[in-house]
């Protein structure tokens, strides 16, 4: 078994219309893409504020421009597909109750649950970045951690996605003075206590920091945690499917995991890793 549950079938344009992408043909596009990947199990998990429904949960600029797309729309077209109906859904604190008004009538197999933002700032884009002038590493390492362990404990997730994504730029941004452990013990005790799985994305290799997530500190701490784990790519385009998966699954093996979560109506399995990938 090896899983791509965190794919997108949007592109990373505005400006793109449902028509052209929540379709069968471009289904049918991703699904090529995975099996020629070795992918034997797929799913989207499209961005949650993308949808406008999303503007119930939280408004924020960010959202009211990109909130363009219609979520059951989005979740007929790909339930009747041969992939599986996800959903990448941000954690804003103090929203939760509203995100399990929309998250828990909608017939998704599994809910990736990521933080983007520490109060108004964005972790990964350049508009409203944390990492501004007065951004002090410590306090966003620490702030970061800590909002990943509501997230874990708030129960409406079931993948926790890219789990250190405050290294996402990678030294171009200030690391903490602190040893990394130090900001990671939050959410490692959080990730222990609730047994979510964890995600391994390869996404990491395509982004400045260059490195899988999570880092093999914090894998490791996972492991001895009792943690289990999804793999995917977070791919945005076709071309992504799969991407690096021989070095996710020598990540893996390096760190003794022998099997993948996967899920259906939001119920785990765990499955033996295949290592017959024709893995990019």
């Amino acid at each position: 078994m090896l899983t791509d549950y965190h794919v997108h079938l949007r592109p990373d344009d505005i400006t793109a219309k449902p028509a052209e992408y929540f379709t069968a043909g471009n289904i049918e596009l991703y699904a090529k893409a995975a099996a020629e990947a070795g992918v034997t199990d797929l799913g989207c998990a499209e961005h949650m504020y993308r949808f406008t429904e999303a503007l119930n949960v939280w408004s924020h600029p960010f959202w009211d421009e990109w909130a363009l797309d219609d979520i059951d729309q989005y979740c007929e077209v790909v339930a009747a597909s041969p992939i599986k109906l996800g959903i990448e859904a941000d954690y804003v604190l103090g929203s939760e109750e509203r995100l399990d008004d929309l998250l828990s009538p909608r017939p998704f197999e599994y809910v990736i649950g990521s933080v983007h933002f520490i109060g108004e700032k964005s972790m990964d884009t350049e508009e409203y970045t944390v990492w501004d002038e007065r951004g002090d590493p410590d306090e966003i390492w620490r702030r970061y951690f800590e909002t990943l362990a509501h997230a874990v404990r708030s129960g409406l997730f079931d993948i926790l996605a890219h789990p250190d994504l405050v290294k996402v730029w990678g030294r171009a941004q200030q690391l903490p003075s602190k040893e990394l452990a130090f900001y990671y013990e939050p959410a490692i005790e959080a990730i222990a206590e609730t047994g979510i799985t964890v995600e391994v994305s390869t996404a990491g290799l395509r982004k400045g920091v260059g490195e899988i997530y999570p880092a093999p500190g914090f894998m490791s701490m996972c492991v001895d945690a009792g943690a289990v784990f999804a793999l995917s790519s977070d791919a945005h385009q076709t071309d992504q499917i799969g991407f690096e998966y021989d070095r996710a699954l020598e990540f893996l093996s390096a760190h003794g995991v022998e099997e993948l979560a996967t899920f259906e109506g939001r119920r785990r399995s765990m499955e033996p890793i295949s290592q017959g990938a024709e893995a990019r």
